[in-house]
């Protein structure tokens, strides 16, 4: 497969699917070994730095909400005792308070689109380094089927070899107990020095 080719079948392959996102998946990192780590170290860093984005963005937004909340609760009864006839510090407050609420406002609106953004970005880098995964699996699947054809016809080799061998052994092995039979017949138990034989094919179970 082209490598066109193979980019443009997978990309087919996923829409419609759920995609994990992968720097949070343990069985994605246990895919990758040290040149695939280095193949999608990138959109790795990328993607873990979306993701603390947008977690740091929806913490504030939930903590600038909160203190809005907190202090348009804490205006209404000082506009309802300025109606009544205030002073200056309690208008003081009342300023400081509006001035507060409008830089909550202001910091939600920034952060607004990017909250609506980041998740599309998210996917986007989350798509490729799928891609790039997918690309490195078929890769590292057709070399290990290389492999894998490779030993077992090594060890389809090793186990003739091995068979021959033994066959070879036991064939050995009954010419060594002929030969001791017979001459055992003739020699008795002085076969053994005549022959310098260390052990007793006999005894051996030959």
């Amino acid at each position: 497969m082209a490598q066109k080719d193979k980019r443009e079948v997978f990309l087919d392959a996923l829409p419609g699917r759920k995609i994990p996102i992968l720097t949070l998946d343990n069985k994605w990192y246990r895919l990758l070994d040290e040149s695939g780590k280095a193949a999608v170290k990138g959109l790795e860093e990328q993607l873990n730095t979306l993701l603390k984005r947008q977690g740091k963005l929806n913490t504030e937004t939930k903590e600038i909400k909160k203190l809005k909340k907190k202090l348009m609760a804490e205006i209404v009864p000082m506009v309802d005792e300025m109606e009544q006839g205030g002073n200056r510090k309690l208008e003081k407050k009342i300023e400081e308070h509006k001035r507060l609420i409008e830089e909550c406002n202001e910091k939600l609106e920034s952060y607004q689109e990017e909250t609506m953004d980041i998740p599309k970005e998210i996917e986007r880098v989350n798509k490729e380094l799928m891609l790039i995964t997918m690309e490195y699996c078929y890769d590292t699947m057709q070399e290990n089927a290389e492999r894998i054809q490779e030993i077992g016809e090594w060890v389809t080799e090793i186990r003739i070899e091995l068979k021959k061998k033994l066959i070879k052994k036991q064939e050995l092995e009954r010419k060594n107990q002929d030969i001791y039979a017979y001459m055992n017949d003739i020699f008795g138990a002085d076969i053994m020095n005549l022959f310098d034989m260390q052990y007793n094919p006999e005894e051996e179970g030959l």
